[in-house]
């Protein structure tokens, strides 16, 4: 179960309602939770982020290291072209063309698409995803939902009753219900990356899937009321 079945359930519901009429919507029970809020009160998941957080500066260090030995080549190339053979100047030249494929090669391995960045990402946070999917299911089948809604996902949802809000009840399901369960959790982004240039001008493909787009820093608290 993922964001991707949310949302096709969600078209589903709407065809259903749309072909069924209001009476059949009305027989059918509908709630919807925020995944990203659950997500970020789980400590595997913020671990998860913060482990991702280092390995992408990591990365990034290196391939910094990696764009100062090109600059140097560049700057030694240079200052001696005068006084090489053209023997010499082509190898020089292979040189720096040679450092700059690299450059590219690594970033986009690192950074990017479903390069080590993404698989990381999914090693480490699909098991805590995985568990909080089972437990909206089971909320759902304990709740008798027709269908779950996912306030997080890319479904747009103009306006939600909070009465059809099971967000707390997946807390509980989790061992997570608290006094602060209202409280926004850390979400623990990873942060951004920006892959170095190479003197060619030319900038790699990056990964940029990871960020988890922004959310409002506060929201208002949730209703302290349960649904029977």
């Amino acid at each position: 179960m993922n964001h991707f079945v949310f949302r096709v359930s969600a078209i589903l519901a709407l065809l259903l309602v749309m072909l069924g009429g209001i009476p059949a919507a009305q027989a059918q029970k509908f709630g919807y939770v925020d995944s990203e809020f659950i997500l970020g009160k789980m400590p595997a998941y913020r671990q998860a982020q913060q482990e991702l957080n280092t390995l992408a500066a990591n990365w990034q260090k290196d391939l910094e290291n990696q764009k100062a030995e090109l600059d140097k080549l560049h700057r030694n190339y240079q200052a001696e072209e005068v006084v090489l053979t053209e023997a010499m100047k082509k190898k020089r030249q292979d040189e720096i063309l040679a450092k700059e494929q690299e450059i590219k090669t690594n970033t986009n391995k690192i950074f990017g698409f479903e390069g080590q960045l993404f698989r990381k990402r999914q090693e480490l946070t699909k098991p805590v995803q995985d568990v909080v999917f089972e437990a909206i299911e089971k909320v759902a089948k304990k709740k008798q939902l027709a269908i779950v809604f996912d306030k997080a996902g890319d479904l747009t949802m103009l306006y939600t009753n909070p009465v059809h809000d099971y967000t707390e009840f997946v807390l509980e399901e989790l061992g997570l219900a608290s006094p602060e369960a209202n409280q926004p959790g850390q979400k623990g982004p990873v942060k951004t990356i920006t892959p170095p240039t190479t003197p060619a001008g030319e900038a790699p493909t990056a990964d940029t899937e990871e960020p988890a787009p922004g959310r409002p820093a506060a929201r208002p608290a949730r209703p302290a009321s349960r649904k029977k």
